[in-house]
């Protein structure tokens, strides 16, 4: 995908609205899996530009359907690339850029013997509990079901056993939600729900930092899926929307994003 465009059109629009901004809080509506790095890069905005951030943060797909119905959000930055640009296509918002890239691992608790060769193994094992997000609410939900495609390719009927034992145990309304300051995943996984835990790398990170006996497996080749992840300013936003958004595209919000363990956006 060519990204150049559309960062240099929120770049401009950025610049171009700088003397109209004043201090009209923006809206940022932003994926769980961004939680830190954006709270990071949100306060570090408004100390440098006078702007307080408003966020919101949960499941993409949730938001992006929140969006689409009305609520006021001035940028939208989601897990995957596919709902801020369905917004675009609506009608909704601008242009949609890839502001940062993620990839999926397996968290898995204390005590079971996995690693990347037997990971599909593991998994299948009728004995494994294995935990995801909810597909189209949270596209880590939908990385994960990714996984169990490129698993039939090796596996024939592996997807199948693999969809129907999968607990969805994050990213939809009715979902538990962990105690205050808890990574959800990690928690799930010391709380037993969960064995293997196909979730994103950076929030397997936290898990462990919180956890230190879980462990992180990275999937193989054959199973690893990337995610690539899309943002953009909602159509009618204050100035300072656009301002946030090139903000996050900026060396300085780079750096925040990387330090959480996030892949470059190029």
């Amino acid at each position: 995908m060519h990204i150049a465009a559309p960062i240099f059109l929120l770049m401009s629009f950025a610049m171009a609205s700088s003397f109209s901004a004043a201090a009209q809080p923006v809206a940022l509506y932003a994926a769980g899996s961004l939680r830190a790095p954006l709270t990071d890069i949100s306060k570090a905005f408004a100390a440098e530009n006078g702007t307080t951030v408003e966020t919101k943060f949960g499941p993409s797909g949730t938001l992006k359907d929140e969006i689409a119905g009305g609520a006021p959000a001035g940028v939208f930055a989601s897990a995957n690339m596919e709902h801020p640009q369905a917004l675009q296509a609506a009608g909704k918002s601008g242009p949609v850029t890839r502001f940062a890239r993620n990839a999926l691992c397996a968290l898995v608790r204390s005590g079971l013997s996995v690693d990347s060769a037997n990971l599909l193994d593991r998994m299948l094992d009728p004995t494994v509990k294995l935990g995801t997000s909810t597909p189209k609410a949270d596209p880590s939900g939908d990385y994960a079901f990714d996984v169990f495609g490129k698993a039939e390719k090796l596996r024939p009927g592996a997807r199948a056993i693999l969809a129907q034992k999968a607990l969805q145990l994050t990213g939809s309304a009715t979902s538990m939600q962990p105690p205050r300051g808890r990574a959800v995943y990690g928690w799930h996984v010391a709380e037993g729900r969960a064995d293997i835990f196909l979730a994103y790398c950076t929030a397997a990170r936290e898990a462990k930092q919180q956890n230190p006996d879980q462990q992180i497996v990275a999937l193989p080749d054959n199973l690893a899926v990337a995610a690539d992840y899309g943002l953009t300013v909602i159509n009618g936003a204050p100035p300072a929307a656009a301002q946030l958004a090139a903000y996050i595209l900026s060396p300085a919000g780079q750096r925040v994003l990387a330090s959480y363990g996030f892949g470059a956006a190029k």
